[in-house]
């Protein structure tokens, strides 16, 4: 490439280095003299440090040079490697991204590169442009990490794995800290995924039954009658395969907690049981005649409202008042929103220490596309996309284009409400169906999930669409 093509190229580039405000330190290692000096000439021009070397063990040797990035090439002659050299950054210097060169382009290199870490992977004979917008691009990630790094939020309050600093979850823990130390039991009301168990193992753990088994069960997961015999165990020959005695759940617990999930949605022959195991302290075996006393203290949470099953007739009312001696309610995260970095960043950490990874972090415009989307799924939805995310992610930034869809679009859904409402001014009517037509766009047209975004119901929806003429019965995602 003649001097005068590469020269309107680099006082491109150079501008838009400048605009990075700083110079970043760069290693190359390029055993080939024409190509590592190309290489020099192009990044000097972007305005960078440069340092450059001819060997793979020329380059491990500065490992702990605290350079923004590496390029290497992958065939270095006689030592070690590029595949070798990256290894070594990735170990020792895990914060430079590095980016690999090779005569030798194919997708099992290419492969092999990014799965050992590499930033990205360019074939030779490289195009300028392309190596330098990759550069470029590395170096904005090694940037964002070392704000992230600067910015790094705080925890939070926690109690054991319960994050949150909000006012409804201070709430939570004052409540968890009073009723721990009792023996009452407790009932925790909240959406699915807003961390019912987690509040259930805290009450144990800080409770005197802390040295004690902590025992769940999802009383959802397990028909009527596999859930008595779980629950009370079962004697030898009660029912066909019963080949030997079994103790149940509740013995299991013995001395410590037995955590019931989703009590409301057991039937009306187990709620009698349950009934009769809180008044008498006492359980019988399926099957069995002798009753086993047992020292256990109950748990239970729920997604349901226990009031108004009572009042339907599909819960007890006096096992209501056994099991609500205390409520904890759990706010779902649409409530909380000011949790959302604080969650983000605890995922981030626990994700990234279970894959070995450093520095993770989220830029500005990811975190705000988190706050702003809706989860239905709360806190466990928000853990399944932060894990996701950071496993599809190029490095341990993440962007909004590692969000899933639904989530990188919120921040344009929320223009169907009109940009300026105050100078819009639309009527009661209009802004209910903006705010549809919003959640109808969140929720992927998926009307069973956008009623219970809405807290309406499936029927109220239909009416609504059908009023304002807009229901086409195109919803293919009842599910």
């Amino acid at each position: 490439m003649s001097d005068t093509a590469t020269a309107p190229l680099i006082l491109s580039l150079s501008k838009e280095a400048d605009d990075m405000n700083e110079r970043a330190k760069l290693l190359i290692c390029e055993d080939d003299r024409v190509a590592r000096e190309l290489l020099e000439e192009i990044l000097r021009g972007e305005n960078h440090e440069v340092e450059a070397v001819s060997s793979g063990s020329a380059a491990i040797s500065r490992v702990n040079g605290n350079y923004d990035l590496l390029i290497s090439d992958v065939q270095l002659g006689d030592g070690p490697g590029g595949m070798e050299v990256l290894q070594v950054f990735r170990k020792g210097a895990p914060q430079t991204p590095v980016i690999l060169i090779t005569a030798f382009g194919d997708v099992t290199g290419a492969m092999a590169a990014i799965q050992k870490g590499a930033y990205d992977y360019v074939s030779k004979p490289f195009n300028v442009d392309e190596l330098s917008l990759t550069v470029g691009r590395a170096l904005e990630r090694s940037r964002l990490v070392e704000e992230n790094r600067a910015l790094r939020k705080p925890k939070g309050d926690r109690i054991e794995n319960i994050v949150g600093r909000s006012a409804g979850m201070l709430d939570v823990y004052k409540m968890v800290a009073r009723v721990a130390p009792t023996q009452s039991t407790v009932l925790v009301v909240g959406e699915s995924g807003t961390g019912k168990e987690l509040v259930a193992r805290a009450i144990h753990t800080h409770s005197t039954r802390a040295q004690g088994p902590f025992v769940a069960v999802n009383c959802t997961a397990l028909t009527e009658s596999l859930l008595e015999s779980e629950l009370f165990g079962h004697a030898k020959g009660a029912f066909t395969g019963a080949v030997a005695s079994k103790r149940g759940l509740f013995e299991e617990a013995q001395g410590g907690t037995l955590f019931l999930d989703e009590i409301g949605d057991v039937g009306q022959k187990m709620q009698a049981q349950l009934l009769r195991v809180l008044q008498e302290g006492e359980i019988r075996r399926v099957g069995g005649s002798e009753a086993v006393n047992i020292d256990v203290r109950v748990v239970a949470a729920t997604h349901r409202d226990l009031e108004e099953e009572v009042k339907a007739g599909r819960f007890r009312e006096d096992l209501y008042f056994r099991i609500n001696v205390v409520t904890i309610r759990l706010p779902p995260l649409r409530e909380r929103p000011s949790d959302i970095p604080i969650l983000v960043d605890h995922f981030l950490a626990k994700y990234a220490a279970r894959e070995g990874k450093s520095e993770c972090g989220v830029v500005p415009d990811a975190l705000a596309a988190l706050e702003r989307y809706a989860w239905p799924g709360n806190v466990r939805e928000l853990e399944n996309v932060i894990e996701r995310s950071l496993a599809l992610s190029k490095d341990n930034v993440l962007l909004p284009s590692d969000l899933p869809p639904e989530i990188s679009r919120s921040g344009a859904a929320i223009s169907a409400l009109g940009p300026n409402l105050i100078e819009d001014r639309p009527t009661l009517g209009e802004l209910e169906r903006r705010y549809i037509e919003l959640v109808l766009r969140e929720t992927g047209g998926n009307k069973k999930r956008a009623a219970e975004l809405l807290g309406i119901d499936r029927r109220t929806l239909y009416r609504t669409l059908e009023r304002d003429g807009r229901d086409d019965d195109s919803d293919n995602n009842e599910s």
